[in-house]
């Protein structure tokens, strides 16, 4: 079981009110993602989750039973952290096995879980290194090992990849992934990447100083954002925001316009632009634009379109796909 359920838990530094009352419910088995800009309190909440930092004031509850004030090495959860913190005179074998050796486990059956351990991450050939001969994706995995053993209710992930380069975090990513299908085990994963978010969540919690702005799937934040917030932080490249007279044919204080949902045309449109820096990525193309009033544009289109930087264009939204905010930011 890994059902974990906060009620109005907050977290208060001084006069400083990090995290203000907020509730969540995380069920059995989702992959979680906390997701946010630096600063948003994300990994302070992973932190109150784990019993490493005391809740100022509200219960946090894993399966069931109230853990607001059990010590973190009796809440039957598993953290992984940015730094490895592998032993480094210690092999692969012993530094997974370690949580299993202090916790007395008969030596036969740690080393069936430690076995086991490393046939899932592919770590069984690396069994006798040690930390300074691995790179750094096999250090990350053997400190995932090190969780696995502990056969927890949960995993905790605190930025685990920002260690790597780009392309040893997309593998990251996938393994971590296939992981959580293999194992079925709840997994809460903290992260200011939002394409790890988008990627490998069942369910985002999009935190802003604090506060949660939106719970859902990648895809209901995507198509529905609740707010001007949620709606410029999830999606690659960023939302386009237009106010004035652009908003105005549609009753709104502010539209958002995805860079994918906009039609680009070197005849005809609805808003005239200038391009600016085209960016030709091979499969797709990112066109910075400067439309009529100096509002800044971005739009994606395909890879082989052939526009560049000072052409005359024009752009139509796609209206079906325009989203409409209030003069408080919130969705209408």
């Amino acid at each position: 079981m890994g059902n974990i359920s906060l009620n109005k838990v907050s977290k208060t530094f001084g006069d400083v009110n990090v995290i203000p009352p907020l509730d969540l419910e995380i069920e059995d088995g989702e992959f979680v993602v906390f997701v946010g800009p630096s600063g948003c309190g994300k990994s302070t909440l992973l932190r109150l989750i784990a019993g490493l930092e005391d809740t100022t004031s509200g219960a946090i509850h894993i399966d069931g039973s109230d853990a607001t004030s059990v010590p973190p090495a009796k809440r039957g959860l598993a953290m992984v952290f940015q730094s490895y913190a592998l032993y480094p005179h210690m092999t692969v074998r012993k530094n997974i096995g370690f949580p299993l050796k202090m916790a007395g486990v008969d030596p036969a059956e740690a080393n069936k879980k430690i076995e086991n351990a490393a046939s899932v991450l592919n770590l069984t050939d690396y069994m006798d290194r040690r930390p300074g001969q691995l790179s750094g994706g096999q250090r990350q995995r053997v400190a995932i090992g090190r969780a696995i053993v502990r056969e927890p209710s949960a995993f905790l992930f605190d930025e685990p990849l920002s260690n790597l380069d780009a392309a040893l975090r997309v593998n990251m990513r996938l393994e971590i992934t296939e992981l959580h299908q293999q194992l079925k085990t709840t997994m809460i994963y903290v992260t200011h990447d939002q394409v790890e978010a988008m990627t490998m969540a069942d369910k985002i919690v999009v935190l802003h100083a604090g506060v949660i702005e939106q719970v859902g799937s990648p895809m209901e934040l995507y198509q529905n954002p609740r707010n001007l917030f949620v709606a410029g932080f999830i999606g690659s490249p960023k939302m386009n925001f237009l106010t004035g007279k652009f908003a105005e044919p549609y009753k709104a204080k502010t539209i958002g316009i995805r860079p994918e949902h906009t039609d680009i045309s070197t005849k005809s449109g609805d808003w005239k632009g200038t391009v600016g820096v085209a960016e030709h990525l091979g499969s797709d193309t990112f066109l910075y634009i400067t439309i009529d009033g100096g509002d800044s544009f971005t739009v994606r289109a395909d890879g082989e379109l052939d526009i560049n930087y000072g052409d005359t264009v024009y752009l139509t939204p796609r209206k079906d796909k325009v989203h409409r905010f209030d003069e408080d930011g919130l969705a209408l």
